[in-house]
């Protein structure tokens, strides 16, 4: 069965010593543990590397060491809530809202991790893992390799293996999965779940269950995480820009990277995480409102969304963005004078007036207002 899921699924146990031997001198993994470890010789941070003999070790001696870290020096203040409501000996499918590449999947496992329950398994495009090391360093911290660009017939069977391999981590391991509401990177703030990602979950469907009867057995929980201010929001001004144009936009070689890089690295006020309790009414009424499987997956697509939308935690950034985009001051309540002066000079140093990128960064932050509040405010 091991080797059924190969192409897809992270290293096993008895997998990591060879990985770790094969990466210890990569510029990436000597700078993360440099940071991570500032006070170790690098002899003693290779030391500490290769001690690691599980999967496990790797996340917790390591990884929540580098992302722990990235809390103290980029993050004043980084909270949760939820996750005390969660079954330590279930697994959990979390849908997620999705803003940066490495750090919604990092943070989610020190919560996790600090709460007393695994660390996910969490998918991710192979896009992001075109040299041998990065993708070596992803199968080390437990990610699912999500193929893109597939021909339609090998999609369609890459989606049910990964299907497949979600149902497994939860009903036979009881391990976390962190899945992202749609394909990439929210880039303007309106966070929106794509039904083909939850038609993929409902691929390994048994016969003589129902796609919506089998969902309910994968305890899915919705997620939101919120960044008071995105890192990377002048990195994604490129792309929204040349979407409102009806342009193609095309990333450079190096986008990703530095969109990692700066994601770790910049500074992110306050973050937060929330986690909803598991969607099984919801399911039920669901099903039975419904006959079509594309209605049932459009309503709850819709039902996932409102969740993530209300879990979303709102801070002063948000709410100046909506009123200086809407040209109103009807959440002047929510922020102060210093507050609105730090976001201004964010906006400028960041976007320019003349131009579209002004309107598109408040875009960003504003429209998690609007979602929240559906508009009747």
């Amino acid at each position: 069965m091991t080797d059924y899921f190969k192409s897809i699924r992270p290293f096993n146990d008895d997998e990591v010593p060879k990985a770790l031997l094969q990466i210890k001198d990569t510029p990436l993994i000597q700078a993360m543990m440099a940071y991570a470890f500032p006070e170790d010789t690098p002899a003693q941070r290779v030391e500490r590397l290769l001690a690691c003999q599980k999967v496990s070790d790797f996340q917790v001696d390591i990884m929540y060491q580098v992302v722990t870290k990235a809390i103290e020096k980029s993050i004043t203040e980084f909270t949760c809530d939820g996750f005390s409501d969660l079954d330590p000996k279930k697994g959990y499918v979390f849908v997620s809202n999705h803003r940066d590449i490495i750090l919604d999947t990092s943070l989610l496992n020190v919560a996790l991790h600090d709460n007393h329950l695994s660390m996910t398994a969490s998918a991710m495009g192979d896009n992001l893992l075109k040299k041998k090391y990065l993708k070596i360093l992803a199968m080390l911290n437990r990610n699912i390799v999500i193929y893109r660009s597939l021909p339609p017939r090998e999609a369609l069977e890459h989606s049910k293996l990964v299907s497949e391999y979600i149902h497994h981590c939860i009903s036979k391991e009881h391990r976390n999965v962190w899945i992202a509401q749609r394909e990439g990177r929210t880039k303007n703030g309106d966070d929106r779940t794509q039904q083909g990602v939850l038609k993929m979950l409902t691929l390994n469907t048994p016969e003589g269950v129902t796609p919506l009867q089998y969902l309910k057995t994968l305890n899915i929980v919705p997620m939101s995480i919120s960044y008071e201010f995105d890192p990377t929001d002048v990195l994604k001004l490129p792309a929204l820009i040349a979407q409102h144009n009806g342009v193609e936009y095309v990333k450079s070689k190096k986008e990703d990277f530095e969109n990692i890089i700066q994601g770790l690295m910049g500074q992110k006020g306050r973050v937060h995480i929330s986690v909803g309790q598991p969607f099984y009414e919801q399911i039920d009424t669901i099903e039975s409102t419904h006959q079509h499987l594309n209605k049932q997956l459009q309503a709850l697509a819709e039902c996932l969304d409102h969740a993530i939308h209300q879990q979303y935690k709102l801070f002063p950034a948000n709410y100046i963005a909506y009123d200086l985009l809407n040209n109103t001051s009807i959440y002047k309540d929510c922020y102060n004078e210093k507050e609105f002066r730090q976001f201004e000079r964010r906006m400028n140093n960041r976007s320019k007036s003349e131009d579209l990128s002004q309107e598109k960064f408040l875009e960003m932050y504003a429209n998690p207002v609007k979602n929240k509040f559906d508009g009747n405010q």
